[in-house]
């Protein structure tokens, strides 16, 4: 497992590090900050509070730190979240004010501190055979980091380039124009940009062997991808479904289905280890 702790650490108040530093890199999965309540340290088996309320100056004080002390520089910032070196991501919540331009936060009052860590080698053993996967888990069963060295494994390969349209920037997330997370030699990111057009342009642009995105959420993803697909491109995606019986009952995916656009699925377990079930179609 990587985890850049230290990196983690810099960005919280001072009043807190030490008390976060002792739950440890290896257990911790967020730090929620609420205005006026206690920190959460948020673990697999449950929470634990801090004893002190979380005040503005300390939620200011994070977004200065994850930001180089200018919290409006960061382009993600209007989009809700920061990405800090070490891939750890910062969600915020609070007042909005709408501009012609875009929409900015004014006053931070919750941040949502998730921990990245990143497990090379994981996937190893599904990169035997280059085939279409669809990786199906629910939400933070660890689908993305799986999907992060399945792609890594093929982009160490020779089984030919490797896009990946990173809309949310979960995948390889971009820190100071840096990625966090090694993609391998031969994958191509496009930070940033949405499943439908970006699918497209590195359709049409990037001659990939396989196309790669992170959680297939609306019509227009699973359309982008069939077209993808039907022009021989190989495909690597996650999807919430606990497992192929309960992708089957929801209707956003039935054409990934029935057009067996995906050879094997890979299906995280409660312990984020994972089995694979073949394409019964």
């Amino acid at each position: 497992m990587n985890c850049e702790w230290d990196q983690y650490l810099r960005i919280l108040p001072l009043w807190m590090r030490e008390e976060v530093n002792r739950a440890g890199k290896d257990k911790l999965l967020e730090l929620r900050l609420r205005l006026n309540l206690p920190p959460e340290m948020v673990f697999s088996e449950g929470s634990r509070y801090l004893k002190r309320m979380t005040q503005q100056q300390d939620l200011n004080n994070c977004i200065n730190a994850a930001t180089g002390y200018s919290p409006w520089a960061s382009e993600t910032v209007s989009r809700g979240y920061i990405t800090v070196p070490g891939g750890h991501r910062i969600g915020i919540c609070g007042t909005y004010i709408n501009t012609k331009q875009s929409n900015q936060i004014l006053r931070p009052s919750m941040l949502c501190l998730r921990v990245a860590r990143d497990f090379p080698g994981i996937a190893k053993s599904a990169a035997t055979t280059a085939e279409s996967t669809l990786i199906l888990g629910r939400p933070g069963s660890g689908k993305t980091t799986l999907l992060r060295d399945l792609i890594r494994q093929y982009g160490s390969s020779n089984n030919g380039s490797i896009a990946v349209v990173d809309e949310r920037e979960e995948l390889f997330p971009r820190a100071q124009d840096n990625l966090c997370f090694s993609p391998g030699t031969h994958t191509d990111v496009l930070s940033g940009c949405g499943k439908l057009r970006g699918i497209e342009m590195v359709l049409r642009s990037m001659t990939p062997a396989f196309i790669a995105v992170d959680e297939i959420t609306a019509k227009e993803d699973c359309e982008a991808l069939l077209h993808a697909g039907w022009c021989g491109v190989r495909l690597l995606a996650t999807a919430h479904a606990t497992d192929t019986y309960d992708l089957r009952k929801r209707p956003i995916y039935r054409p990934l289905i029935e057009s067996n656009l995906f050879q094997r699925f890979l299906i995280m377990k409660p312990d984020k280890t994972w089995y694979m079930e073949r394409s019964a179609v």
